[in-house]
Formats: C-alpha cells, sequence, structure tokens
C-alpha cells in the first residue's frame, strides 16, 4: 500500500515525519520537495488540493455522479 506521509526536512537533510509510520519491513520512499517553508502549513494543504483538482474533476464531472446526488438538490 501507498502512503502520503507529510514530512520537514531541515537543513542538513535530515527528513523529520510529522505522524508516526508502521512500516513491517524497510521500504524505499519518493520525497517531493515543495516551495514554501516548513511553518507555512495552509500553503501544504493548499498544494495538496491543486494536486487533487484534476483528478476529482474527472470523477466528480460524470454522469453517474448527477444521477447519484439529483435527489440533494434543491431545484429540480
Amino acid at each position: 500500500m501507498i502512503q502520503t506521509v507529510e514530512a520537514i526536512i531541515d537543513e542538513d537533510g535530515t527528513v523529520h515525519l510529522l505522524e508516526q509510520v508502521e512500516i513491517s519491513k524497510p521500504r524505499r520512499a519518493l520525497v517531493t520537495i515543495l516551495n514554501e517553508d516548513a511553518t507555512e502549513k495552509s500553503s501544504i494543504v493548499s498544494v495538496t488540493t491543486l494536486l487533487s483538482e484534476e483528478s476529482l474533476a474527472r470523477d466528480w464531472s460524470r454522469p453517474e455522479e448527477d444521477e447519484a446526488w439529483f435527489h440533494l438538490q434543491q431545484e429540480r
């Protein structure tokens, strides 16, 4: 299973995970370095939102989605 975990990399290149990760044996990992300071928490959320936007738009724009949520629309 692929997991995404938020982390901070200090000036020495040491990676500090911001949440506990449980793994059964050593695993490979990819690190994406964002162009924001580690203290800019709201920017991290925005990046996640932007990265998800295209795939969510594709899924939400399907006719099946419109049909599934039709009963919740106020104007019919």
